[in-house]
C-alpha cells in the first residue's frame, strides 16, 4: 500500500498545482467588456415589525450576478444594465427570504422575521442541506447561542445543546480535558471520540501532554478560539456519518467558522469580559479534636489499652487532649478567586468578487485551584476570491498559542496539591516549631508545593488549508483542497530540593516536546440537476489521502548543583529518548441522492478507506449507508392543515469503521533498540505481530421523526437507534510465559441503543416581547455483548466485563451495618462463608439513564434573558475520596477524615451505615465496596445570560451599528445528592474509567460582565 500512497500523492500533487496556479493564470488573461448602465436604484431594508434598518442583507438582482449589501442605515444601490422594472431577491439570516419588483427608484422593503427552523442550511458531510431535505440524524448549535460560556473549548460549551451528546468535564481547571459521547461508548481500547473537522480539516483532539498531572490530560480543542465559530453541526447516525467511513463510528462534529459576506462594508466587531470563579463547596472535614476523638475510639475498639492512647496528656507521653487539638484549614488555603479576562476583535465583510474575515483573540482564566492558569492568544483568517463566474478560490486559517501552569491534580501522593490538601489530617500544623516547613507521611507540605510547583506547557498550533473550486459546466462542479493540522507541544517541570520528589532526586527536571502533523488533500466532484421541476438528483464522488506523523523528544535531569539552575544541561545525571510514529489513509467515496417533488427523498453513500495500520490483507474497510426520508406534509391529506405545518419520518441504515486509538504499528512485530547488555548495543522484542489485525466496525440504524406546528411554531425531532460494534480492537491479554503481556486483535462486541428528543417552541412572539424555550432529552443503554476476558480499568473498581454495562463498579456488595456489633456486613456471593475477591460483583454503572437540557430565552424591547440547565440521571459514581477520609483510624497520620465518619457506629442500637472504626476486620480494609457509590444525578443551573442594547437610532449617534452590555452567570446553582463537591469530575482523563472521584477539583462557579460593539 505503502507504493500506492506514494504514487497517489505524487499524481494529485501536481493536479493540485495545475488547478490552484493554471487555470487562476489562464482566468486573469480574460477581459470583462465595459459595463453598460441603464438605470440607477436606490433602497432600503427594515424590519417588518419595528421598521428598524437591517444590516447587511444581501440585495440580488433576479437572473444576474448583480448583488448589493445593506449599509448601517439599511441602505442599498444599484448602478446597472438592467432596464425597469426588474425582480429583486433579499435574504437575511432569521428573515424570510423576499422577492420584489422594482419599478421606480427609491424603494422601501420590508422583511419579516422567519419562525421556520426547517428552512435553515444544515452543514453536512461535504456539502449543505436544506434542513427539510436532511435525512440523518444532525443536531446544529449556533455559536451565538453558546458563546458567552466562559469555557476554554467550544466542545465543553455544546453540553446539553445537542440531543444524544454527553459531555462531562473530568476538573474544573481549564483547558483540561473532557468527557465527550455521541450515541455512547463504542470501543474499549480504541477512541470513541467522534472526528472533529473544521472547514474542511481533520484535526487531532487527543492530548499530546506526556508529563503527568496524575492521571489528567489537556483538551487540544482549547486550541481553537470559540469566538472565530459560526455553527457546529454534530453528526450522529450513518447516513449522516459514513460519508467519513473509518473515522466515523463515533460521530462527526462538523465546525463551520466565521467569513465575511459579499457586497458588505467592512464590519468591526469587539466583544470583551471580565469575571470571576470560585468553587462553591468543597470538601467537609472533621476538625482537630473530632479527628483526636476517632483515633483514640479506633485504639480502643482494637482492644489497645487506653493508658497508650494516641491523644492523651503530654504529662503521659501522648499528643494531648483531643479538645487541646488544633484545626488547620488547608482547602482554603489551595482554593482562591480566580480573574478572567477576554478580548476578541474581527472584522469581516467584502466587495461583489472578495470576501474575508479577520479575527483576533486573548484570554486570560486564573483556575479556582491555585498554581493553574490558561490562556490563549488566536488568530484567524478567512478569505474567499472569486476569480471569474466559474473560479473561486480561498483559505481558512487559525493560529494558536496556548499557555498554561499546570499541578498534579488526581490520584497519588507525590506532588499532589489537592492530595496534599484534602487528605493531610487537620489537626497536623503547617510549620514546625523552628519555623521549618512540617512534612507529614507521604505528602509535600502543602505551602511548599503553593510556592515551588514548577510545571508549564506551551502548544503552538495552525489549523489552515487552501482550496479551489470550478464550475465546470451547469450543475457540475469540482473541489481541491490541501489541510493542514500543524501542533507543536512544548512541557517543562522542575521539582526543587523543598519537594519530596525533588529531594529525593535533589532536584528533578523534565523536558518533552511533541509535534503532530495531520495533513490532507481532497478532490471532490459534484452534480446536480433538477429535471421537470420534479425530479432532484445529486452526485457526489471524491477522494482522500491523508497523513499523519507524530514526533517526541523527552529528556530528563537530576541531582542538580542549584535549585536556581533548572535546565537539564546543569544536572549531573540525564536520560534521553526520542520516538516516531506515522500513518496514512487513503479513501474514496461516492454519495447519491434523490428527491421527487420535495416529498420522497433517497440517499446512499459508500466510502472505502485503506489503513497503514492494519494487516496487509485487512488494511481496506467498506463502509455503506441508505436513508429514506417521506414528508407527509407534501401529500394531499396535509397539505392544508393550519395545525401541521410540516412531517417528516426518516430512516436510516449503515455501516462505518474505527481505527482511532490504537498504536500506528499495532499489525507488526516490534523490536526497540538500546538494549543493553555488558555494554554491548542491542535490541530485543516488544511487541508481536498479528497480520489478521482489522478495522473495528459499527452497524447503526435510526428511525426519526421531524414535526412542525402552528406554522413551525413548535418543532419536534425524535430518534430512536440500534449500534452494535464488533471486532473490538481490544488489547488482549497474553500468558506471562509468551514474554508479553498483550497482542492488539479483533474480539469482543458492544451495544448502545437509544433514543433522543428535542423541541423547539417559540411561545410568545409579540412586537416587544419574545420566549423561545429548546429542550433535549436522551437515553443511552450501553452493553458489552462479547468479551473473551474482562478488561479492568487502571482502577480496580471498574470492570469491563460481558452481559454488564461499561464503567460498571467491581465492587464487595455492602449490605449493612450489624446494630449489635457495629461491623460491617458484606454479601457473600459464593456462599462460602468468608468474603475473598470471588465475592466482588458488579453494582451499578456510571451511564447517565438520561441526560439533556433546558433552555429558555426571553426578549422584552432591549433587554434579553436566557436561562439554561443541563442534567444527568441515573448515574453512579465511585466516591473514592470517602474511602481515603472514612478511614475508620487505620491510617491515622497519613490521611484526615471527613464529616460522614461522625455518623460512624458508636453503641449498640445504632442505625447507619458508616460501621464502627477498627483497624481489624473488613470494616475499613476491604476495598472497593458499595459502600462509597453515590448518586450522581443533578440538575445543574449551567448559564444565565442578562443583556441590554442599545436602541439603534443611539448607537448611530455614537458611531456603531450595535452595542450590547450583558452579565453572564455559570453553575451558579447544582441540585444533587452526591456528597462531594461536584458530581462532575473524573480522576483521570482516560477513556476506560468513568464516574470515579479521587483528588480532582469541583467545576467553579462563574459571574463575568462584557460588551459587544460592531462599528
Amino acid at each position: 500500500m505503502k507504493n500506492t500512497f506514494r504514487s497517489y500523492v505524487s499524481a494529485c500533487s501536481i493536479f493540485s498545482f495545475l488547478f490552484f496556479f493554471l487555470v487562476p493564470g489562464a482566468t486573469k488573461a480574460q477581459l470583462d467588456p465595459p459595463p453598460l448602465i441603464n438605470s440607477t436604484l436606490h433602497g432600503t431594508v427594515l424590519d417588518a415589525k419595528t421598521k428598524e434598518p437591517l444590516i447587511g442583507v444581501s440585495v440580488q438582482i433576479k437572473g444576474t450576478t448583480h448583488a448589493a449589501s445593506t449599509d448601517a442605515r439599511g441602505r442599498f444601490n444599484f448602478v446597472t444594465g438592467q432596464k425597469f422594472p426588474y425582480n429583486l431577491i433579499l435574504s437575511y439570516v432569521g428573515y424570510e427570504k423576499t422577492e420584489v419588483t422594482a419599478t421606480v427608484t427609491p424603494i422601501e422593503v420590508l422583511l419579516k422575521e422567519d419562525v421556520k427552523a426547517l428552512n435553515e442550511v444544515v452543514v453536512v458531510g461535504y456539502g449543505t442541506q436544506n434542513k427539510r431535505s436532511v435525512i440523518g440524524a444532525v443536531s446544529v448549535v449556533k455559536a451565538s447561542d453558546i458563546a458567552n460560556k466562559p469555557v476554554a473549548s467550544f466542545d465543553q460549551q455544546l453540553q446539553g445543546r445537542a440531543a444524544g451528546v454527553q459531555i462531562a468535564a473530568n476538573t474544573g481547571i481549564p483547558g483540561d480535558g473532557l468527557f465527550f459521547r455521541i450515541r455512547g461508548t463504542t470501543s474499549i481500547n480504541a477512541s470513541s471520540d467522534p472526528l472533529y473537522v473544521v472547514d474542511g480539516v481533520f484535526i487531532n483532539n487527543q492530548s499530546l501532554q506526556k508529563i503527568t498531572t496524575q492521571g489528567q490530560s489537556n483538551n487540544p480543542l482549547a486550541d481553537i478560539n470559540p469566538a472565530d465559530i459560526e455553527s457546529i453541526s454534530v453528526l450522529k447516525d450513518a447516513e449522516a456519518t459514513a460519508i467519513y467511513g473509518a473515522r466515523a463510528a463515533n460521530g462527526v462534529v462538523l465546525i463551520t467558522t466565521k467569513r465575511g459576506k459579499y457586497n458588505s462594508r467592512p464590519a468591526i466587531s469587539l466583544n470583551s469580559y471580565l469575571g470571576a470563579s470560585w468553587a462553591p463547596k468543597l470538601w467537609d472535614l472533621v476538625t482537630g479534636p473530632e479527628h483526636a476523638t476517632i483515633i483514640n475510639e479506633a485504639w480502643i475498639n482494637d482492644g489497645k489499652p487506653s493508658a497508650t492512647r494516641p491523644f492523651r496528656p503530654v504529662s503521659e507521653g501522648g499528643r494531648g487532649l483531643p479538645e487541646e487539638q488544633q484545626t488547620y484549614d488547608r482547602l482554603n488555603d489551595i482554593f482562591r478567586t480566580g480573574f478572567l479576562q477576554n478580548y476578541d476583535l474581527s472584522v469581516a465583510g467584502g466587495n461583489d468578487k472578495t470576501r474575508y474575515y479577520i479575527g483576533g483573540g486573548y484570554i486570560f482564566q486564573d483556575a479556582t485551584l491555585k498554581t493553574n492558569d490558561y490562556s490563549r492568544a488566536s488568530f484567524k483568517i478567512n478569505l474567499d476570491q472569486n476569480i471569474n463566474s466559474f473560479v473561486k478560490i480561498g483559505t481558512s486559517n487559525i493560529l494558536s498559542r496556548s499557555s498554561r501552569t499546570n499541578a498534579r491534580v488526581g490520584d497519588g501522593p507525590q506532588g499532589g496539591i489537592l492530595q496534599a490538601a484534602l487528605h493531610t489530617p487537620t489537626y497536623l500544623p503547617k510549620f514546625n516549631a523552628d519555623g521549618t516547613y512540617a512534612k507529614w507521611a507521604g505528602f509535600d507540605n502543602l505551602d511548599v508545593l503553593i510556592n515551588n510547583t514548577d510545571m508549564n506547557s506551551k502548544s503552538t498550533r495552525y489549523i489552515g488549508n487552501i482550496y479551489g473550486e470550478a464550475d465546470i459546466v451547469k450543475g457540475l462542479k469540482f473541489r481541491s483542497s490541501w489541510s493542514l493540522d500543524y501542533n507543536i507541544y512544548d512541557e517543562f517541570e522542575y521539582w526543587n530540593t523543598l519537594t519530596n520528589r525533588g529531594s529525593a532526586n535533589k532536584g528533578l527536571a523534565t523536558s518533552s516536546i511533541s509535534q503532530n502533523t495531520i495533513w490532507s488533500n481532497e478532490q471532490t466532484l459534484t452534480y446536480r440537476t433538477v429535471l421537470a421541476n420534479k425530479h432532484t438528483f445529486g452526485l457526489l464522488v471524491g477522494n482522500t489521502i491523508q497523513g499523519n506523523t507524530a514526533k517526541q523528544t523527552f529528556a530528563q535531569g537530576t541531582n542538580f548543583p542549584s535549585d536556581n539552575l533548572k535546565q537539564i544541561a546543569s544536572a549531573a545525571t540525564t536520560t534521553s529518548s526520542s520516538n516516531l510514529s506515522e500513518n496514512n489513509l487513503l479513501s474514496f467515496f461516492s454519495r447519491i441522492d434523490y428527491n421527487y417533488a420535495s416529498k420522497y427523498f433517497l440517499e446512499v453513500s459508500v466510502r472505502a478507506d485503506g489503513s497503514s495500520r492494519f494487516g496487509k490483507d485487512n488494511q481496506w474497510g467498506y463502509f455503506p449507508s441508505a436513508g429514506l426520508s417521506w414528508r407527509l406534509k407534501e401529500e394531499d391529506f396535509l397539505k392544508n392543515s393550519d395545525l401541521i405545518s410540516d412531517l417528516k419520518i426518516r430512516g436510516s441504515i449503515g455501516l462505518t469503521g474505527n481505527q482511532n486509538g490504537i498504536d500506528n504499528y499495532a499489525a507488526l512485530g516490534l523490536w526497540q533498540g538500546g538494549f543493553n547488555y555488558q555494554d554491548n548495543p542491542g535490541t530485543v522484542p516488544i511487541q508481536l505481530a498479528n497480520a489478521n489485525l482489522g478495522w473495528e466496525s459499527t452497524r447503526q440504524i435510526n428511525a426519526g421523526l421531524d414535526l412542525g406546528l402552528f406554522k413551525d411554531r413548535i418543532g419536534i425531532e425524535f430518534n430512536v437507534y440500534s449500534k452494535y460494534t464488533d471486532d473490538l480492537l481490544l488489547n488482549d491479554p497474553l500468558a506471562p510465559s509468551s514474554g508479553f503481556s498483550s497482542i492488539t486483535k479483533n474480539t469482543g462486541e458492544i451495544s448502545n441503543k437509544g433514543f433522543e428528543f428535542s423541541i423547539n417552541s417559540y411561545n410568545i412572539d409579540s412586537k416587544e416581547f419574545k420566549w423561545q424555550t429548546n429542550l433535549t432529552l436522551a437515553r443511552n443503554v450501553n452493553k458489552v455483548e462479547k468479551l473473551p476476558t474482562p478488561v479492568d480499568a487502571s482502577y480496580s473498581t471498574i470492570r469491563m466485563m460481558e452481559g454488564y454495562p461499561l464503567f460498571s463498579f467491581f465492587v464487595y456488595k455492602q449490605l449493612y451495618v450489624d446494630e449489635k456489633t457495629g461491623d460491617a456486613v458484606y454479601e457473600d456471593v459464593n456462599g462460602d462463608g468468608s468474603i475473598t475477591v470471588a465475592d466482588k460483583q458488579i453494582v451499578g454503572n456510571a451511564s447517565p439513564k438520561l441526560f439533556g437540557g433546558l433552555n429558555n430565552s426571553f426578549s422584552y424591547k432591549s433587554f434579553d434573558l436566557s436561562v439554561f440547565f443541563n442534567f444527568q440521571y441515573g448515574n453512579k459514581i465511585y466516591n473514592n475520596n470517602r474511602f481515603f477520609l472514612e478511614s475508620g483510624g487505620t491510617r491515622d497520620d497519613r490521611r484526615a477524615i471527613n464529616k460522614d465518619q461522625l455518623n460512624r457506629w458508636q453503641r449498640e442500637g445504632d442505625k447507619t451505615d458508616v460501621p464502627r472504626v477498627t483497624t481489624q476486620g473488613n470494616n475499613y480494609t476491604l476495598s472497593p465496596t458499595s459502600r462509597f457509590i453515590e448518586n450522581g444525578s443533578f440538575l445543574r443551573l449551567s448559564t444565565v445570560n442578562f443583556g441590554y442594547t442599545l436602541p439603534k437610532t443611539l448607537a448611530r449617534r455614537i458611531g456603531t451599528s450595535n452595542i450590547r452590555f450583558y452579565f453572564t452567570g455559570t453553575n451558579l446553582a447544582l441540585w444533587s445528592k452526591y456528597s462531594g463537591p461536584d458530581p462532575e469530575v473524573n480522576v483521570t482523563s482516560s477513556p476506560l474509567v468513568q464516574g470515579y472521584d479521587l483528588g480532582t477539583p469541583p467545576v467553579p462557579r462563574t459571574v463575568q460582565f462584557g460588551f459587544n460593539v460592531t462599528l
